[in-house]
């Protein structure tokens, strides 16, 4: 009987998973999505989508679908999910992984300031800036919206969801950016503060470049902890070196 592995994803490293895994004829390979995106780029294997309905809804869904083994490998700041994985692995037994690409490292010349919450990037931005690059995601703006006295440039793959700052414009567009693009858009909206999560994404890297080359502070909101007791690795290579190891 095949294996069956549940991958929590939507990440670029989600689907290279999947792909890898779907090749071998011992496994049987599932991966759900949140549904969050209008046009999501699918896997290979089978695809579900949307939520399970808390720990509880998704432990059921384990034991329903015997799955022999769950990897977490969704976005660095999907907190909920990923603690849903961990109370679910724990009630049904099943192997968890989590899958976390490597956060970004500030180099020199950067000038980053690292903040806890959207919240807190909120409230540093009057002092470093007027016109902001906001690359935080669709969700979430409401933390800026009282912000009426700075001007946002808000990019995302989707429309962001309301309540967003009064002045903004809506700059839809998927990655990967290169730096030259970037530098420019900063030159072309005058942009002089950046305001990002801490994601380690190699396709949206290159607006950090950008910014340090323009000498533009950049405010950083860090990524939520890995659940206590939940191995993680950094790689695909990783996490396909797990599942046929000891879990096998």
């Amino acid at each position: 009987m095949r294996r069956h592995v549940l991958i929590l994803g939507g990440t670029g490293e989600a689907r290279r998973l999947a792909g890898e895994l779907a090749a071998d004829p011992g496994l049987r390979v599932t991966s759900s999505l949140a549904g969050r995106v209008a046009r999501p780029r699918l896997p290979a294997g089978e695809v579900r989508a949307g939520g399970f309905g808390g720990p509880e809804g998704l432990a059921r869904w384990l034991r329903e679908h015997r799955v022999d083994a769950l990897i977490d490998a969704t976005h660095p700041f999907a907190g909920t999910i990923s603690r849903n994985a961990a109370r679910a692995a724990a009630e049904t037994h099943v192997p968890l992984l989590a899958l976390r690409r490597p956060g970004w490292t500030a180099g020199p010349g950067d000038d980053w300031h690292p903040v806890a919450s959207l919240e807190e990037a909120a409230a540093l931005l009057p002092a470093l800036g007027e016109r902001v690059f906001l690359t935080t995601g669709r969700m979430g703006l409401a933390a800026f919206a009282d912000l009426t006295g700075l001007w946002f440039l808000v990019r995302s793959v989707d429309a962001p969801e309301p309540p967003v700052p009064p002045r903004t414009e809506v700059l839809l567009a998927r990655g990967p950016f290169t730096v030259e693009g970037e530098t420019e858009l900063l030159r072309r909206y005058g942009i002089d503060v950046l305001v990002t999560k801490d994601s380690g994404a190699a396709a949206t890297a290159a607006k950090l470049t950008a910014a340090r080359r323009a000498g533009l502070p950049v405010v950083v909101v860090r990524r939520p902890e890995v659940p206590a007791g939940v191995p993680a690795v950094a790689d695909v290579a990783g996490a396909v070196a797990w599942l046929r190891g000891p879990t096998e």
